[in-house]
C-alpha cells in the first residue's frame, strides 16, 4: 500500500484534486495540515510519497509559496533529506512547485537546498487559466516521468515564470537533464527555455507549473468531443509514482 502525504491547509486548495489523482492511480492519501508541522515529523516515516498541491499558500503575500517554504525549510528539513535519501518522492504542482523551489529544494544542485531558480509574475503581468501542450524531457530518468512524452494540461498561475540565478546555473540544468517537462509551442509565462518543471538530480523530487491532476478522465479535456481519442495523460504522473513503489 503506497501512502501519500497532501499538504493542505492555509489557502491550499487544490488538495482535493490531488488527492483523487493518488487514489485513481491506486494510493491512499493522507492530508497533513501545514499547522504544527515540526510535531508530525514522524509521520514521514510512514509515507512513501509527499506532495505538495497547488492553490494560493499563505495568500502569497510575500510571494507565491515562499512562507510555506520557509516553514518546511525550517521545521522539516532533516527528515525531508532522509525521506529522500531513502527513496521517498516529492511533487510540488504550481503552488507546490513554487514552494520546492522558494525552499531550495529544487533543484538543490548543491545538496544544500541553496535556492538557485523561481518562478516570478508572468511575463505579461496576467494570471494564465487556459489548456497548453508540454513535452516531457526523454532524457531525464525520473520514475515520474516514465513513458510520458507529450500531453495537454491546464495551468493556472499568475507566477509561473521559471528564471535561473545565472547562465551557470542554466547550463547546469540542460547539461544534467534536470529540466522535466517544457512548454511546446507557445511560451505560455516567458520562462527561460520554455522550462515548465524541473527535477532534482535524484530525480525523486519533481515539480511543475500545469496541473496533471486535473485532467484524470477524458472528459476533462475542452475538445473530448470534437477528438477522436483523448487520453488523460495527467493520470499517467501519478501512477508513476505508485508503479515506482510496487
Amino acid at each position: 500500500m503506497v501512502k501519500v502525504g497532501i499538504m493542505t491547509g492555509f489557502g491550499i486548495n487544490a488538495d482535493v484534486e490531488l488527492g483523487q489523482a493518488f487514489e485513481l492511480a491506486g494510493a491512499v492519501p493522507e492530508w497533513i495540515n501545514v499547522t504544527g508541522l515540526a510535531e508530525k515529523k514522524a509521520r514521514l516515516a510512514e509515507l512513501q510519497v509527499l506532495a505538495f498541491p497547488g492553490g494560493f499558500s499563505f495568500g502569497d503575500h510575500l510571494g507565491s509559496g515562499r512562507v510555506l517554504g520557509q516553514l518546511v525549510k525550517s521545521q522539516l528539513r532533516d527528515e525531508l533529506d532522509a525521506f529522500v535519501a531513502r527513496g521517498g518522492l516529492v511533487v510540488g504542482i504550481c503552488n507546490g512547485f513554487q514552494t520546492l523551489v522558494k525552499m531550495g529544494l529544487l533543484p538543490n544542485l548543491d545538496g544544500r537546498w541553496t535556492p538557485t531558480v523561481s518562478l516570478i509574475s508572468n511575463e505579461k503581468g496576467l494570471f494564465q487559466d487556459r489548456w497548453v501542450r508540454v513535452q516531457y524531457n526523454g532524457k531525464n530518468s525520473s520514475p515520474w516521468l516514465r513513458g510520458l512524452a507529450e500531453a495537454d494540461l491546464p495551468i493556472r498561475h499568475g507566477e509561473g515564470r521559471f528564471v535561473t540565478l545565472n547562465a551557470s546555473i542554466r547550463r547546469q540544468l540542460q547539461d544534467q537533464n534536470l529540466v522535466a517537462l517544457t512548454y511546446a509551442g507557445e511560451n505560455p509565462n516567458g520562462s527561460e527555455d520554455g522550462v515548465g518543471g524541473l527535477t532534482d538530480p535524484t530525480g525523486r523530487v519533481f515539480g511543475l507549473m500545469p496541473h496533471p491532476e486535473a485532467f484524470l478522465c477524458r472528459v476533462l479535456h475542452p475538445q473530448w468531443r470534437r477528438r477522436k481519442t483523448v487520453e488523460p495523460l495527467g493520470l499517467k504522473v501519478f501512477e508513476n509514482a505508485v508503479d515506482y513503489w510496487k
